[in-house]
């Protein structure tokens, strides 16, 4: 028998990935209309050219290469050349009988049937034609949850048990996990392993896993405000994030341009603020079916409310909520950001808030934070009279620090966690222990930044190498791929505050038609160098 053992190189295969690779040729196209934009294709989920760049060794192996095209690669790995058939007729996916689910826990019901589509197709074409297929050599799946609460019900948190053990073996394959949260990257991980052979016959290869995630958050930023997203796009990227085992969906569901979301307690935010305020907003069954959507496929999603700046569309349905700008002595009818010195401010903000906690069940909200600009505050008198009662002087970052500290104190009050950018931090703002700080830009060296935050004990998340707006020709991939959010310079104690990293996908020049084969590099994938794949796409 010849093993191939892998262990994971870290800051290779544990970076946020950033393109799908090559699953099976036979991972056909998803069959509800909610996944239309990956319909139309076979999920290709390929490493550089159909393969992986990580597996040099293994050129001109194929069964080698079939069976080790695992994304992200587990961290221990054993994979034989003794091969097993899967018949679509005869293989099921079912509960281990010491099992602490069971047909009641809904998440594993659904992904059951998600991930046998995945890999056989419709579901219903194959129980037409059980008796006229091939056996299986594999039996079944046995998915066995070993602790006594298995968390159907539950939700996934910075905190989830995502580890999972996956051994592949005649009569039946076994995959092992303490909750519903491992279970679902290991059926992420099994159906990556099946593979279609020469002759149309699907095949997993004999094949021990060990795996967990090295970071515990692993982002995907979407901006819905400077172009909206029709849902089936949100879910469709969804799906393609659970296909490549990241976990968080940060969704900057407002900014300057537009505010979709439609708030019960304030409707006119939307009514007044969205682009259109019945096609292009998000009502609240919308975002109950993504946050649930998410839930089944082991994804948080964080929502982002940006102030005091980023905040434009907000002032269309809120009277007075914004600064007045001035020129000379005069309004000038612009406004700026949000008005920090008025306490209807601040009550708007308790009601809003109050209402975001509910709706969004996730521990954490991003409250934003960053670039702030000063202008229109400098311009207002009534702004400058109250600096000098504060004894601010002519430090606006003061005045931006007195408004962030009063609404992380409302944010609070609710019971919820906060996530902000990096000026808030490097504003010198008081922060609770369990802050999460976002670093995303470029200067100071991100590096500096990160060791500073986590010296002051703070919780990291990175995005600087990881803006996918920015993409230019050629393979600009390597570098997104060589980040690792570790690197700088600090103790081990600050390194394990890095809770992980970000991708974001801005969204100016963004839009339903492009976000898919920009931030996936495409579904199918684009080639990232000259070669071929095995199976060749076949087009629409």
């Amino acid at each position: 028998m010849t093993w191939v053992e892998v262990n994971a190189a870290p800051e290779l295969i544990h970076t946020p990935p950033l393109r799908l690779k090559q699953k099976s040729a036979d991972r056909t196209a998803l069959n509800t209309d909610m996944y239309c934009l990956l319909k139309c294709s076979p999920l290709i989920l390929a490493v550089a050219v159909c393969h992986g760049w990580l597996f040099g060794d293994f050129v001109g192996k194929q069964k080698e290469l079939d069976e080790i095209s695992l994304w992200p690669l587990p961290q221990k790995f054993q994979s034989s050349a003794v091969a097993f058939k899967l018949s679509p007729g005869s293989f099921q996916i079912v509960h281990a009988k010491q099992s602490s689910a069971g047909p009641s826990c809904s998440i594993l019901v659904n992904a059951f049937r998600r991930y046998f589509e995945y890999m056989f197709g419709d579901l219903k074409k194959h129980e037409k034609s059980r008796k006229k297929v091939y056996d299986s050599d594999l039996a079944e799946l046995q998915v066995w949850i070993t602790s006594a609460d298995p968390e159907c019900d539950g939700y996934p948190s910075l905190q989830a048990d995502e580890s999972y053990e996956l051994s592949v073996d005649e009569p039946s394959a076994v995959l092992k996990a303490a909750n519903v949260w491992g279970a679902l990257r290991g059926l992420e991980t099994f159906s990556q392993l099946v593979y279609r052979d020469d002759y149309g016959a699907n095949n997993i290869n004999k094949t021990d896993i060990s795996d967990f995630p090295r970071f515990a958050h692993r982002g995907i930023l979407l901006d819905s405000s400077r172009h909206f997203l029709p849902l089936k796009v949100i879910l469709a990227n969804l799906e393609a994030m659970a296909m490549n085992k990241f976990n968080v969906f940060h969704w900057h569901i407002v900014d300057d341009p537009s505010f979709p979301y439609m708030s019960r307690t304030f409707p006119d935010l939307s009514q007044k603020g969205a682009y259109h305020p019945f096609t292009h907003v998000y009502t609240p069954s919308d975002v109950k079916m993504v946050i649930e959507f998410a839930r089944m496929r082991g994804i948080r999603v964080i929502p982002e409310f940006d102030t005091p700046g980023h905040t434009q569309s907000w002032g269309n349905g809120i009277k007075n909520l914004l600064t007045p700008c001035y020129s000379g002595s005069s309004p000038s009818g612009t406004f700026g950001p949000v008005n920090p010195i008025l306490n209807s401010s601040y009550d708007f903000m308790t009601q809003f808030f109050k209402e975001i906690s509910t709706v969004f069940p996730d521990a954490y909200i991003h409250l934003g934070g960053d670039e702030v600009d000063f202008s229109c505050w400098k311009s207002n008198p009534d702004i400058k009279k109250f600096m000098v009662q504060q004894g601010f002087g002519t430090d606006y970052s003061k005045l931006e620090s007195f408004y962030i500290q009063r609404l992380l104190d409302i944010v609070a009050a609710t019971k919820k966690g906060y996530m902000v950018w990096q000026e808030v931090f490097d504003n010198g703002v008081k922060l609770k222990a369990d802050t999460q700080i976002h670093v995303w830009k470029e200067r100071p060296q991100y590096q500096d930044e990160m060791a500073k935050v986590t010296a002051a004990g703070f919780n990291a998340l990175l995005s600087t190498p990881w803006y996918l707006n920015r993409i230019s020709y050629g393979q600009d991939w390597v570098n997104i791929y060589k980040a690792d959010p570790q690197n700088f310079t600090g103790t081990d104690a600050q390194k394990k505050l890095v809770i992980g990293g970000e991708a974001c996908l801005w969204g100016e020049y963004v839009d339903a038609t492009n976000l898919t084969p920009r931030l996936w590099r495409g579904i199918p994938a684009e080639p990232l160098f000259v070669g071929h794949c095995r199976q060749e796409y076949m087009g629409l």
